[in-house]
């Protein structure tokens, strides 16, 4: 489903934005002064970037199963028959970001894919290579095969430069029809109550974004990259003029790393775990309003500890930007580099503070990622053991112990009885799981009852299940 279908689910965007006027800034910005102005045209700026906007296809092979294949009297008169194969297409738009063939796209534009083909402007095809996704953003880097030319690339912009007002494009595929521009204003900034990623902060626009839109191009008027649109509000299907787009400056940093050479995005750890502050936390702090990132717990020796940071320490910026939610300071957190420090703002006890922490990425020494093979409920899942580094990305507490499905197929052993993406595994037949290989080990042996201690949603679940 194309993320822009978000139906009603999104029903709590009237969350309070922030928006820091900056008068210079302003001064750069002004209505059109005359008659003449108002004739101005956003061809010239089109022109340009159009090109480096392209359609992205996705194929993906799937097997068609009739159900009564397993029912054995039915095999026994009618055969076994075979399984028929069906291709899935999906369609999406894109953004060349580099002039030797980088195109960024959306993760669930192409995830699951067979086949990836990329379509210029000009109605030129080539093939394309999954250079990196990354889940968490949503984002995916594609390189163009084959490809002996220079191409058209669009520049970012400093997404954190933008103002609520400021005029953008849109420019994409929608529906299929052919690459479609729209314009419209950024109606406000940093909006952080959205569901669709692990980073919750998006530009939002009221830029025509439809169904084909994914990955394509949020422009400002000097014709440089904004943003990656995403997502849009809708109840109908099509645009109702509340669309998302992922800030350019989290962009950049996944398209570095995937330049670098990179599988996976590295990003700063914290060591911290933090929560919202509520209007009853705000009372009892003496605050004026419910606004910052409240530090719940500090893990032992990590970046955080080793800052000085402190259980209670109400985080209010970082590097002069300030945080109104958890959701905001990790996505200012982890669009800065790895190597270097960050000025954390902090509210200690009511007096201000200033914590310097080093960026640097968390420990995943002992991760040993691997899929059940076994013939056991496990069978088909992958499984991870929880470093600090797989804790962080998954929102666990630092402490968690155990093993946890990082990934399942829809037509696994492990999917069909019932297990999901982020269960943490703790025994099996009573024994404690506390790496892959235990899990590994325990598959192995063949059991006519299967007794399974999990941890789903923060609670503890245990189940037996018929072998």
């Amino acid at each position: 489903m194309f993320r822009a279908n978000l139906t009603a689910v999104v029903t709590a965007l009237c969350i309070g934005f922030s928006a820091h006027f900056n008068p210079a800034a302003a001064q750069d910005r002004r209505v059109p002064s005359s008659q003449a102005e108002l004739r101005l045209s956003y061809a010239p700026i089109v022109q340009r970037v159009q090109p480096a906007v392209v359609n992205v296809y996705a194929a993906k092979v799937v097997q068609n199963r009739n159900p009564l294949l397993d029912d054995p009297i039915f095999r026994r008169f009618f055969g076994g028959g075979q399984q028929q194969e069906q291709v899935q297409r999906s369609l999406g738009s894109g953004v060349i970001v580099d002039a030797s063939g980088l195109v960024v796209t959306n993760v669930h534009v192409i995830e699951g894919a067979d086949q990836v083909k990329v379509s210029l402007s000009d109605k030129r095809e080539f093939e394309a290579e999954i250079v990196l996704k990354d889940s968490r953003s949503d984002l995916a880097v594609l390189r163009l095969k084959d490809a002996k030319e220079r191409f058209p690339a669009l520049e970012f912009t400093n997404s954190d430069e933008l103002m609520v007002g400021d005029v953008v494009m849109a420019i994409g595929n929608p529906f299929g029809v052919g690459q479609t521009v729209t314009h419209g204003i950024i109606s406000a900034l940093a909006r952080t109550q959205v569901g669709i990623t692990d980073y919750q902060f998006f530009i939002q626009t009221d830029a025509a974004i439809n169904p084909g839109n994914s990955g394509g191009a949020l422009v400002d008027m000097n014709g440089r990259l904004a943003g990656i649109n995403t997502a849009i509000y809708s109840r109908s299907g099509g645009s109702q003029g509340i669309g998302f787009a992922i800030p350019a400056n989290m962009v950049r940093v996944v398209v570095a790393s995937a330049k670098s050479g990179g599988k996976a995005v590295k990003r700063p750890w914290l060591g911290a775990k933090l929560q919202a502050v509520t209007p009853e936390i705000a009372e009892s702090l003496g605050l004026r309003s419910p606004s910052g990132a409240l530090v719940a717990s500090v893990v032992p020796n990590g970046p955080a500890a080793k800052a000085g940071l402190k259980s209670s320490d109400l985080i209010t910026g970082i590097d002069g930007q300030a945080v109104d939610d958890p959701n905001a300071f990790d996505y200012r957190f982890a669009t800065r580099p790895i190597g270097g420090t960050a000025q954390i703002d902090v509210q200690r006890g009511g007096r201000p503070l200033k914590l310097t922490i080093a960026l640097e990425t968390a420990p995943d020494t002992g991760r040993n990622e691997l899929v059940v093979t076994a013939r056991s409920p496990f069978q088909g899942a992958k499984v991870s053991t929880i470093t600090p580094a797989v804790a962080d990305e998954l929102h666990l507490d630092a402490d968690t112990e155990g093993v946890v499905i990082t990934d399942l197929g829809d037509d696994s052993p492990a999917a069909q009885v019932g297990f999901q993406k982020g269960d943490i595994i703790l025994a099996v037949n009573n024994q404690k799981i506390g790496k892959t290989g235990d899990l590994e080990k325990a598959a192995a042996v063949s059991q006519r009852l299967w007794r399974i201690t999990l941890v789903r949603a923060g609670q503890q679940i245990n189940v037996t299940l018929g072998g």
